[in-house]
């Protein structure tokens, strides 16, 4: 098994344990477009790219510039929801675990809107730890698809079998798998995550950094 030289963070569910607050805000601004968000809408929203929940919410008869005019009104009210409460959402151990591998190249895939992956690393302070950051609109192909996660490996000089993937979705997972990777599963969102290495509750949980030296010993 090739060497652990990065880790890939997703960022919803992963870094912040924001899904609470996507539910929340889609919920109120789906009600604005007179609709409401049953408990299957909002369990069908994990780990998809924006256009795509906006069509299955809103309907696909939208235009392009519909649909983006939508995503971008709602994750302003998202950004609103979350700014007084960030730092209590960033999930636990995170800033410990990235300050001990400080030496592990790091990058954000993320399937997030550009603004929101801006404003969690920028008003938490986080930018200083990754390298390269890939958000959904950066490539062709959303999450499950494994292009973010190939788009980051590139960007950090590293092959995609010396990569962990931290994933919170069943999406996300499988955009990993399918990028030739090993994918570490943060159980904020899912309690099992098929096709992952390792479960861990979160950045605090100790079979966390077992599983790291074991694997990179194997």
């Amino acid at each position: 098994m090739a060497d652990i030289r990065a880790y890939l963070f997703d960022m919803d569910g992963v870094i912040v344990d924001s899904n609470p607050l996507h539910r929340a805000s889609w919920t109120e601004y789906n009600r604005l477009q007179g609709v409401e968000t049953t408990e299957a809408m909002k369990q069908a929203m994990y780990g998809k790219r924006n256009d795509v929940i906006v069509r299955d919410y809103l309907g696909p008869h939208l235009t392009d510039a519909e649909v983006f005019a939508h995503g971008a009104a709602k994750e302003k009210l998202y950004r609103e929801m979350l700014e007084p409460r960030l730092a209590e959402t960033l999930v636990p151990g995170l800033v410990a675990f990235l300050e001990r591998h400080k030496d592990v190249a790091k990058a954000v895939a993320t399937n997030a809107e550009p603004e929101n992956l801006e404003f969690v690393l920028r008003r938490a302070g986080l930018g200083r730890f990754f390298q390269a950051t890939v958000d959904g609109h950066q490539v062709k192909n959303p999450k499950p698809h494994p292009d973010v996660y190939l788009r980051a490996a590139e960007l950090l000089g590293i092959e995609p079998a010396n990569c962990v993937v931290f994933e919170d979705s069943h999406g996300g997972v499988a955009a990993g798998l399918a990028a030739g990777m090993r994918v570490v599963g943060i159980t904020t969102t899912y309690a099992d995550l098929p096709g992952t290495s390792l479960l861990a509750r979160d950045f605090n949980d100790p079979a966390l950094e077992r599983w790291l030296v074991a694997a990179q010993h194997v």
